[in-house]
Parts: C-alpha cells; sequence; structure tokens
C-alpha cells in the first residue's frame, strides 16, 4: 500500500511540475528543401523591414550558394535586401549546366518578381528565360547583351580588373622571390580581367622598384573542384612563387588551404576572404556582387527597374570594387599610401588597367 501511494505522490509531482513550468515537448527544427532557403528563413522578423509582396530568387552556378565568393556575396546581397527592403528572398543551386533551365522555371513557378542568374555561364539560360517570360523581371551577373537586352532584363557588370590590378601592385611590392602566381577558374573574359589586371599592377610595381617580377597564370577549368585548385596552388609554392592570387570561387578555397598549408601568401577575391586564412590572406581583391544585387532589388521596390540596360561597377562607385578592409594586418602602411594613390590615378584615367592580353601588351609596352 506504501508503495502505491508513493507512485501515486511521484505521479502527481511530476504533473504539477509540468503544470508549473509549462513544459512541452521539443519541436524539431525545419529543414531546407531542395536548395530552396527555408520558408521561415525568408520572412523578415518583426524588428527589420516592413515586409512587402516583392519575392526575389537567385539561380547559382555550380560553385554553390557557400562558395564563399561570388554566389555566396550575392546571396548576402539577398540577405540585406529582406532585412533592410522586406522582401522575401530564395535560392537554387545547381550542380551541373543542366540544373540552369529547370532551377530558372522553378523560380519562376515559386512566383518571383525577379530572378537572378549569378555568374556568366548562366547568361544563356537567364536570357531564355527572360525572352520566354516577359512579365517577369531578371538579373544577371558578370554578363551583358548590349542592345539586345530584353526590357525585363538588367545586366551587372564589374571592372574587376581594376582591384585586381591593386592587389597585384601589393603583391609585387612583397614578394620576396620575385615569382607569383595566378590561378583562374574558367578561362573566359571575366576571369581574364581579373588574370591581366593582376599582372599589369605587379608589372607596375616591378617598374616602381626597378626589378624583374614573373607572373605564372594557370587555370583549373572549374569554379567549384577545391582540391584541383590546391594541387595548382601548391606546386606554384614548392617552385618558388611566394604570394598567389586566386580568381576561381569554390576552387580558390584549394588555393588557401595550400597556403596555410605552405605558410605563404594568398589573395583572395569576390568577398574579403581573411577570415578563411587570417595568417596567410595578405588582402583580397572585392568584387561586390552583393551591393550589385541589393541595388537592383532596391530599384525594383522603388519602381525604377533599369530594364534593357547594363549596370557596371568601378572603382568610383563607393566601395562596389576594391581591396578588402583587413588589408592593413599584413599590408604596410606605405604601400597602402600608394595604393591610394594609385586607386586615384585608375579613377582618373590616368592609369587604364587592361583586360586581356591585346591591352596588357600596350600597358607593358609602355613602362618601358
Amino acid at each position: 500500500m506504501k508503495r502505491k501511494l508513493l507512485a501515486l505522490s511521484l505521479v502527481l509531482a511530476l504533473v504539477l511540475s509540468f503544470a508549473l513550468t509549462g513544459c512541452k515537448p521539443t519541436e524539431k527544427a525545419p529543414t531546407d528543401d531542395n536548395n530552396v532557403t527555408n520558408e521561415d528563413t525568408n520572412t523578415p522578423d518583426d524588428n527589420d523591414a516592413e515586409a512587402t509582396d516583392i519575392k526575389v530568387g537567385m539561380v547559382t552556378d555550380e560553385g554553390g550558394v557557400n562558395d564563399q565568393s561570388f554566389n555566396q556575396s550575392a546571396w548576402e546581397g539577398l540577405e540585406q535586401a529582406q532585412q533592410e527592403l522586406g522582401v522575401t528572398a530564395k535560392y537554387q543551386e545547381s550542380h551541373q549546366e543542366a540544373d540552369y533551365a529547370p532551377n530558372f522555371e522553378t523560380l519562376l513557378d515559386a512566383g518571383n518578381d525577379l530572378i537572378w542568374g549569378i555568374g556568366y555561364k548562366l547568361a544563356d539560360a537567364a536570357l531564355a528565360a527572360a525572352e520566354a517570360n516577359p512579365d517577369t523581371k531578371y538579373g544577371i551577373i558578370d554578363s551583358a547583351y548590349g542592345d539586345d537586352t530584353p526590357e525585363n532584363m538588367v545586366g551587372v557588370l564589374f571592372k574587376a580588373e581594376q582591384p585586381s590590378f591593386l592587389v597585384g601592385y601589393i603583391a609585387g611590392r612583397m614578394t620576396e622571390t620575385n615569382k607569383i602566381g595566378f590561378v583562374g577558374g574558367i578561362e573566359g573574359e571575366v576571369i581574364g580581367s581579373f588574370d591581366y589586371g593582376f599582372q599589369a599592377g605587379v608589372q607596375y610595381a616591378a617598374k616602381e622598384l626597378g626589378k624583374e617580377i614573373t607572373v605564372l597564370s594557370q587555370y583549373a577549368d572549374s569554379f567549384s573542384d577545391a582540391a584541383k585548385g590546391k594541387s595548382i596552388a601548391t606546386n606554384m609554392y614548392q617552385q618558388g612563387m611566394d604570394v598567389v592570387f586566386h580568381a576561381a570561387g569554390g576552387v580558390g578555397d584549394g588555393v588557401i588551404e595550400a597556403a596555410k598549408e605552405q605558410n605563404k601568401w594568398v589573395i583572395g577575391v569576390d568577398r574579403d576572404q581573411s577570415d578563411m586564412a587570417p595568417d596567410n590572406v595578405l588582402t583580397s581583391a572585392m568584387k561586390r556582387v552583393d551591393i550589385g544585387v541589393y541595388n537592383i532589388v532596391k530599384a525594383l521596390k522603388d519602381g525604377n527597374f533599369p530594364g534593357g540596360t547594363t549596370v557596371t561597377y568601378g572603382l568610383a562607385d563607393n566601395g562596389a570594387v576594391d581591396i578588402a578592409p583587413t588589408s592593413d594586418k599584413h599590408v604596410p602602411a606605405d604601400i597602402l599610401t600608394k595604393v591610394e594613390e594609385i586607386k586615384q590615378d585608375i579613377i582618373n584615367g590616368k592609369i587604364e588597367v587592361p583586360v586581356n592580353q591585346d591591352t596588357y601588351d600596350v600597358f607593358v609596352e609602355g613602362l618601358k
């Protein structure tokens, strides 16, 4: 009898405890569904901007939304728009080229008002989607169609050669072996502008110092193969290159990992990548895709969507391209002072930064 009374007392105590504390079973956290970010995480918080009915989506290339580079920067721009402008944002990740068109279709079916293609590799799929759906707005990063741009579409370009020149100058001033490397993703006009702008900056520094500096460029034929990036960079470091700049999306993760293992300098791209290797990232050539994306979303909300045009950002555009703000951690103050002077010379047209082999040859000839 005593045991029954004791058991009954324990049950009553537990019931009373739950009643007083309001305990309830733990609910399972929501998960993402097919790359599209969870609805709960895409609705602005009560403390943020008042929500609107504007929906914006983006399609990544194979690098994915967490590539630490231009895809991630684009998503950060949409996240900012979500917080400050009250729009709803989603993304679709592509794992291969065949995913582009279906991903655009998925975001169209979801009722998005503006759909982005992130990177020039999506240019054809984005244009086809825009032409097939004139009532929906589209944007493309790193590509443009000139006079053939549909009225419901905008192209956004960045003068990537300009910040590349600046980090090239820094590399030229700081190399001790006079051997510098460049790792590119896939050859083309966009990555070529990084490459030749960087080489031009190195040679500008070499001229100033009165010495010869060699630059080796190698391409990974990928924007996602980090292992290949690491292999290329490791080989460069072992050949005596003490500074390597990458413009290769997710491939660059491997380049940065190689710099850490070899304890050498690496230069990041698109975003300030110093957080990936604080002791080895010398600086970063920033191409603020987030700024371009945010500005277009804001224009859409304000009723000023620049359809049928191409918007281009350079050093003159308030930080849309520049070197990373953390550069002063490793780059001496006198070099950064000179970088600011060079920046103004580029803005004023005194220095014309090359974007391809032909313009690079002209630039180097002018240094003689």
